[in-house]
């Protein structure tokens, strides 16, 4: 018998040390979201959309490269933890390409384009020039200056 529930993931890992993936760590990504899981004892899980993530950067220091890991640092556009890390996964050369693919599919299903990850025109500082279509408009007619000069 199938279990009703069962997620389909299009990438797992777990964070390793060294080339063992001895850890509490579980990243996953599946239904267009990016899955974390921490700890033994007490669990934390954490859910990102994929079509938030603004930016992936991947490092590997030496070591991770002799062992065939890196560590994939997300950008993203959430009010808690802007910076994802995903540490020390194996064939991360590949998970970030393949992220960087998911994100894209999940922004053109959304279809999510760059103007909503920008201001919406409004302008919440005051003594900052109102936005034009092109950026802010220094030579407004609603431009004072900061602090009315």
């Amino acid at each position: 018998m199938a279990k009703k529930n069962a997620v389909e993931y299009v990438w797992k890992d777990r964070k390793h040390w060294a080339w063992f993936p001895f850890s509490f760590t579980v990243y996953a990504v599946a239904d267009e979201r990016l899955h974390i899981t921490c700890g033994f004892f007490s669990k934390v899980y954490d859910e990102t959309l994929l079509y938030r993530i603004t930016d992936l950067t991947l490092r590997r220091s030496f070591a991770q490269r002799l062992f065939g890991t890196g560590t994939i640092t997300l950008n993203t556009l959430v009010d808690h933890d802007k910076t994802i890390e995903l540490k020390n996964i194996k064939n991360s050369v590949e998970t970030r390409q393949l992220l960087s693919r998911l994100v894209e599919d999940a922004r053109r299903t959304k279809n999510v384009v760059g103007k909503e990850f920008y201001s919406d025109g409004s302008c919440d500082h005051p003594g900052m020039p109102p936005m034009g279509p092109d950026g802010p408009d220094f030579d407004g007619p609603d431009f004072d200056g900061p602090e009315g000069d």
